[in-house]
């Protein structure tokens, strides 16, 4: 705001230094003393005039006019009239100047003049009253304290701070959630914690009522972050067992849960595992977001509980907690919808033959079964088995249906008949098995070029081998059986 009043200021005393009249001094001086004495330089006017002589031509005590655009004062000389044209003088006529004439002209112009002055007088005045008024209330307003809360904070309340906000942005979030009295106070503090400097975007809880100082210490603090879930890749939606240790894998819903936890105890508030379990088991499937591509298929799965296995992907995602159990699945399966889609899952079916959904099974399939280095190759063997009518017989598929999984399966858990269990049917599961890694999903939106039709991987070390012969295949899982690999510890 100064800047642009001295810009003003400046561009005002340029324009009046523009429009100040020129004037010869010596004339004035002359002009003075003309109708008392004759002065020394005038002309004798009783002598004959030279040819073409104008006695105005050589007139210097007139005022030079300066020149205006056309709008300029056209209100200050709208009631003038305009003078009349001087009559020219007859070859040989004698004439005289009109000494009243010239001297009714002076005092004209000595009157417009010092009405000018005046007025730039008044108007640089009124300039001065302004920037000085400005200068007064920018000091005042500098000085004066921002609007603060002095305690105590009352309860936590969740704020979202999204990618790309300013340290300003934050600031409105802040006093519009009522943590903090003024966005003004929340700044100044902000800008004075290095923490700030390495905030993420996400979901905090922050107490209401806050001293801005106390709200900003609250935000960089380690815990003060909800709603944050990361689902690793292969995940599955319900918890599960490990055969040999008895060790508990958390499931989505489980880790959702723990993420949805606002406060402090006795007020502390979480959606709950079952809450969530029940809600995603609902068949309002556009409650729960459910892209149009997977609608059919997941409103003919067998288990309602399964019905978004594989619909919330592999990654890190903020939710909003203070939600409810649906809206916080919504959430997540519209997110993960959207990531999905991006990677062409919707064109993929040009190259695999599938439709979207069941390349989504398939890269489930490809995250339990294969390495990094091996899932394009994988993916190959899905889709040339399906095109052959040949059942995939995948150990994972087996242990998806099971509590308590080990990498090996036996004769009698191969030998349940489940919709998702590729020993006992052709074709894909009825759902994905798990949250596949964008990885896998390329892979299976466009597997590696070959004929393979097994594998089987030999070592602990990873190393998987590939084949489309059968009698090959079975030696490879010999080099399995004698690497324990494939011990059970049933």
């Amino acid at each position: 705001m100064t800047d642009r009043w001295a810009r003003a200021e400046a561009q005002f005393r340029q324009r009046e230094a523009e429009r100040k009249y020129r004037r010869d001094d010596k004339a004035w001086e002359r002009s003075r003393g003309a109708s008392a004495t004759p002065v020394a330089d005038e002309p004798d006017w009783d002598d004959e005039p030279a040819e073409g002589w104008d006695p105005y031509e050589d007139d210097d005590t007139a005022v030079i006019p300066r020149y205006v655009d056309d709008d300029e004062y056209d209100d200050d000389f709208d009631d003038e009239p305009e003078p009349e044209p001087r009559p020219r003088r007859r070859a040989g006529a004698r004439t005289a100047p009109a000494r009243g004439g010239r001297a009714a002209a002076r005092k004209a112009a000595r009157k417009h003049e010092g009405g000018r002055r005046r007025l730039i007088w008044v108007a640089a005045g009124v300039l001065l009253v302004l920037v000085v008024g400005a200068g007064v209330y920018k000091l005042v307003n500098r000085y004066t304290p921002a609007e603060d809360f002095a305690g105590p904070a009352g309860a936590p309340v969740v704020v979202q701070v999204k990618p790309g906000d300013t340290a300003t942005e934050v600031a409105s979030t802040m006093a519009e959630a009522g943590i903090v009295a003024s966005s003004a106070a929340f700044y100044e503090a902000a800008v004075q914690n290095e923490g700030m400097n390495s905030l993420q975007p996400g979901y905090y809880a922050i107490p209401v009522h806050s001293p801005a100082a106390d709200a900003v210490a609250a935000l960089v603090a380690p815990g003060s972050r909800v709603g944050n879930v990361v689902v690793s890749e292969g995940r599955q939606l319900h918890d599960q067992h490990d055969v040999s240790t008895g060790a508990r894998k958390e499931g989505i819903y489980t880790k959702i849960a723990a993420a949805s936890c606002v406060g402090a105890e006795p007020e502390r508030r979480c959606v709950t595992y079952d809450q969530l379990a029940q809600a995603g088991a609902t068949t309002d499937l556009a409650a729960l977001g459910v892209p149009e591509w997977a609608v059919e298929s997941v409103r003919t799965v067998p288990d309602r509980a399964r019905q978004l296995e594989g619909l919330i992907a592999a990654g890190s995602w903020d939710f909003d907690p203070s939600g409810s159990a649906l809206d916080i699945l919504r959430q997540l399966v519209t997110e993960s919808a959207r990531n999905y889609e991006s990677t062409g899952l919707l064109e993929s079916g040009r190259v695999n033959g599938l439709s979207p959904y069941e390349t989504l099974i398939g890269a489930s399939l490809v995250e339990r079964e294969a390495l990094p280095q091996d899932m394009s190759k994988v993916a190959r063997v899905i889709v040339n088995r399906l095109e052959i009518d040949q059942p995939l017989q995948f150990d994972s598929t087996v242990n998806y249906a099971l509590d308590k999984t080990e990498v090996a399966t036996t004769d009698t858990d191969r030998g349940q008949t489940t919709p998702w269990n590729t020993y006992a049917m052709p074709g894909l599961p009825a759902t994905p098995i798990s949250s596949p890694s964008i990885a896998a999903l390329e892979a299976m939106e466009e597997p590696e070029t070959g004929t393979w039709l097994y594998f089987v991987t030999v070592d602990k070390e990873g190393t998987t081998l590939f084949t489309e012969s059968y009698s090959e295949h079975l030696r490879n899982i010999e080099l399995a059986l004698e690497s324990g690999i494939l011990d059970s510890g049933r």
